[in-house]
């Protein structure tokens, strides 16, 4: 396959790892756990939740819109694409060995879903490092 429709590709299932994120609050029932913790650490929460938001939105955005660019390598592009390679490199790593989330894998969907998310993990880290050592 042609690396630009790659990227373009991971643009996209930037958006579809968004829709999935909306979903969290409520399986993992935030309104109550975060009731626990002090007011400021349960802002920082959400503060850092909505600011990796906008780090997703902004590598779909960039890569639904400038995939050609992304894949034709100039020397910005590599590194943009050697950091989000890195981001999802990273949160692929914390998927298999700091997160637990059996417990809450309870219905077929959510098993799905997660495992689902794992292979998107997967291929973002894959496409965006080759788009990077290209």
């Amino acid at each position: 396959m042609d690396l630009k429709l790659l990227i373009l590709v991971g643009g996209l299932l930037h958006f579809g790892i968004l829709i999935a994120s909306a979903l969290v609050p409520g399986v993992l029932d935030w309104r109550r756990e975060l009731a626990k913790v002090a007011p400021l650490s349960r802002q920082l929460i959400w503060v850092h939740g909505a600011f990796i938001v906008l780090v997703i939105v902004g590598f779909g955005v960039l890569s639904v819109a400038a995939s050609g660019e992304l894949a034709a390598g100039s020397a910005l592009a590599r590194g943009v694409c050697l950091f989000v390679a890195i981001f999802w490199g990273a949160r692929l790593v914390v998927q298999f060995f700091v997160f637990d989330a059996k417990p809450y894998l309870k219905s077929a969907f959510l098993r799905l879903g997660y495992n689902g998310l794992t292979a998107v993990f997967a291929y973002l880290t894959l496409v965006y490092a080759v788009a990077a050592v290209r």
